[in-house]
Parts: structure tokens; sequence; C-alpha cells
């Protein structure tokens, strides 16, 4: 587990690092991703791109309501803990992203708050 505090305390709190890839493209694609693009959120809030790549906005848009909850441990009946994939809302290109937990990380919560 990494810990990532500022100082102001002991972690508090336990989120997943998450990383978002392109699974498959099953249409077109013309936002220029390709399969294994990705990107990662990280330290609750933190959005990294490798250098030199990019992510289409729209993709982020449609997986971005998803990422609070996959960032917490969800009970294991819960459809999302179980679920992974999201689609792009392009329907030509229909690209699927994957969500992925990396690590788990422990952050004190004043410093996000």
């Amino acid at each position: 587990m990494s810990e990532a505090t500022s100082g102001n305390g002991t972690p508090d709190m336990e989120l997943y690092d998450l990383r978002v890839t392109v699974d498959r493209i099953e249409g077109r694609s013309v936002c220029g991703l390709k399969v294994g693009d990705y990107f990662e959120l990280v330290n609750s809030a933190e959005l990294r791109i490798p250098d030199g790549k990019h992510f289409c906005m729209y993709a982020i848009q449609s997986i971005a309501p998803l990422l609070p909850a996959k960032q917490r441990q969800l009970p294991a009946g819960d459809w999302l803990e179980k679920d992974s994939f999201v689609a792009c809302p392009d329907p030509e290109e229909r690209l699927i992203m994957k969500i992925e937990r990396i690590r788990k990380v422990q952050l004190n919560s004043e410093d996000l708050t």
C-alpha cells in the first residue's frame, strides 16, 4: 500500500488508484485512441496520461461518473464491484474501456476536502 499524505496527520481513509485502458474498438476509431491506451486516476483526483499520449475527453466523460465508486471497496454483491467495462458514447466507434484497480492508497481526508 502506498501512502499519500501532506503532513496533516495520519491517513484515515483508503481509496484505490485506477487505470482506465482501451480494451477494444469494435468500430472505427475517430479520436485516435488505440487498444492499450490508458490514463490513471491516482491519489483521489489526479488524472495522469502518459507523456506524448492523449485520451479523448468524450470517452473520459462517459467513464467519469463511475470512477468515484470504483475507487472505493464496494459490497461483494454490488454490480459495479463485478463490472469494469464502459463504452464510449460514439456509436460508430464502439470503443470499450476497462477500469482496473491498480493499488490501494491511504489518504488523509483533511488533505482532500
